[in-house]
């Protein structure tokens, strides 16, 4: 579970009932069906509009990622580098081959992969750079997907309060019907900007961000095996992973 994302929903969504709260007003006083359904269902069918079907779909499965806390654990991404190395000098890189199966990682087991097939080097450096862009550039999509979404809410809620304007002054004559289509304005509005800066923008920036620590790991793991593939020092492979990292090495140990 990502803490921070979950304190700061609590805390976005507790301060502003809250501050509702100590104004005298009631959780009953936003919650309006019809504002929900103008907001909310514009929203999304503006967001089908404007994306294709493989992004929206990936956008859906990366959701989760803004709610759930993934370790890149670099030192345990070290290690076993730096020990595959050590197996690759020792007995050479076909003996890895045998190391494959206890290798978890998909992205690290395929690049090893490369060096026990003898793929050569320049074509595994550009077979694993390309995987790690295709893969970066789909999620930043996926990050932007929300984003957009996050822009459009606010004005879908801008059209919640003018029908719900229009359902007034349609409606003068009969005070009754005032109350209902007023509240449908302003709650529309309240709907709109709400999702939009407490939930959607957030969501798509986490994504993004989370996405770029993803193709830093995998980073990582290429430059490791590309080092292993050139028969680098176990030591010195480790030296220099640790310098690639140094930042997260330091902020992990202080954990």
């Amino acid at each position: 579970m990502d803490i921070p994302t979950i304190v700061g929903l609590i805390v976005g969504f507790g301060g502003i009932l809250g501050g509702q709260a100590l104004e005298g007003g009631h959780i009953g006083s936003i919650i309006q069906g019809a504002a929900a359904v103008i907001v909310f269902g514009g929203t999304i069918g503006a967001g089908c509009v404007a994306f294709p079907a493989n992004v929206i779909k990936k956008s859906l499965n990366l959701a989760k990622r803004a709610f759930v806390h993934v370790d890149p654990n670099y030192p345990a991404v070290i290690s076993i580098l730096v020990e595959l190395a050590g197996v690759a000098r020792r007995d050479g890189v076909l003996a890895l081959e045998q190391r494959l199966n206890d290798i978890e990682d998909p992205f690290m087991k395929k690049a090893i992969g490369f060096v026990v097939d003898g793929v050569d080097a320049n074509v595994t450096r550009d077979s694993l750079e390309a995987e790690i862009f295709k893969n970066f550039e789909e999620e930043v999509a996926a990050g932007k997907f929300w984003e957009t979404m996050g822009a459009f809410s606010p004005t879908i809620g801008i059209i919640g309060a003018v029908l719900g304007l229009i359902h007034v002054m349609e409606n003068l004559s009969d005070p009754s019907k005032l109350g209902s289509g007023i509240a449908v304005a302003f709650v529309a509005t309240v709907y709109g900007v709400g999702i939009a800066n407490l939930i959607l923008l957030p969501m798509g920036k986490k994504i993004i961000i989370k996405s770029g620590e993803e193709k830093e790991r995998k980073t990582v793991i290429a430059e490791g095996v590309l080092s292993i593939q050139e028969g680098l020092n176990p030591r010195i492979l480790e030296e220099k992973l640790k310098s690639y990292v140094g930042g997260h090495l330091d902020s992990e140990e202080s954990e």
